[in-house]
């Protein structure tokens, strides 16, 4: 179980700012679903429940998501499913249980670039961007591409509004495990965007294994080529859950599902 020493409720994002640099040991809080799994001391909690920062809202170009919208209520929303389909569904879903994904919200987890997640893939393959407070609207890949943890705010998500198919796979242990390893599949007009994660390691772009699929006339025929391309492109490695040759096999497996599905 996480602890602080204080506990501070802000009222403006300008003054939660602020408190976090006041001291490195000062946390911005989310569903803090994920803090209470360790045992790290903090000095100052900083809670941004007031600042009404769960929402999904459609706008001129872009759905916007809250950094405190949770996990259920994407699952849920019908806006999203409007646009893209059953994939936030699919992927968010399985993970532990309802009372769970009330908990845990967005913001949290894209900020933290957790290996492990199942919605940042998603998020990855939809061209999102992340909106800070002090670092402004950047590309969600090249923010988890930074190495270091930003001392910052994340505000919201930046989902480009398309219409367009999409899938979800992956593949667990268990029904409510951790992924092994899961594959996000965005297919608009004629352009395919796959986004590979629990790898284990942070989600990432398979850009070469797109282009496979972007420069050809016909999607279809290029599934074998790209079957056993996305293994020596995407770096894979082994952990608990599943050693690397093991993931090499799902990968190509579910890229061809994913593929299949978008195609449908």
């Amino acid at each position: 179980m996480f602890s602080f020493s204080k506990f501070f409720l802000a009222s403006s994002l300008e003054e939660a700012y602020s408190e976090l640099l006041k001291n490195k040991k000062n946390i911005i809080l989310g569903g803090t679903s994920y803090l209470r799994m360790g045992n790290t001391s903090w000095n100052t909690a900083i809670d941004l429940s007031n600042l009404n920062l769960n929402y999904i809202l459609e706008k001129e170009d872009f759905i916007s998501i809250g950094a405190m919208t949770t996990f259920r209520s994407l699952e849920t929303n019908s806006l999203l499913k409007d646009y893209f389909g059953e994939i936030f569904n699919t992927a968010l879903k399985d993970i532990i249980g309802v009372q769970f994904r009330t908990n845990v919200t967005v913001g949290a987890t894209v900020f933290s670039k957790y290996g492990f997640s199942d919605l940042i893939p998603v998020l990855l393959a939809l061209d999102s961007k992340v909106k800070l407070f002090n670092g402004g609207i950047l590309t969600l890949e090249s923010f988890l591409n930074e190495s270091d943890i930003r001392r910052d705010i994340l505000v919201e998500i930046l989902i480009p509004k398309k219409v367009c198919k999409t899938s979800f796979q992956c593949v667990r242990k268990s029904k409510t495990d951790y992924s092994i390893i899961n594959l996000a599949i965005c297919k608009f007009d004629n352009s395919i965007t796959i986004a590979v994660g629990s790898r284990p390691g942070k989600a990432i772009l398979a850009r070469k294994t797109m282009d496979i699929f972007n420069h050809s006339e016909n999607i279809e025929n290029e599934i074998i080529n790209a079957m056993k391309y996305i293994g020596n492109e995407i770096p894979l490695d082994s952990n608990m859950r599943g050693s690397k040759s093991y993931r090499e096999l799902l990968l190509a497996a579910l890229l061809r599902k994913g593929i299949q599905e978008v195609l449908n």
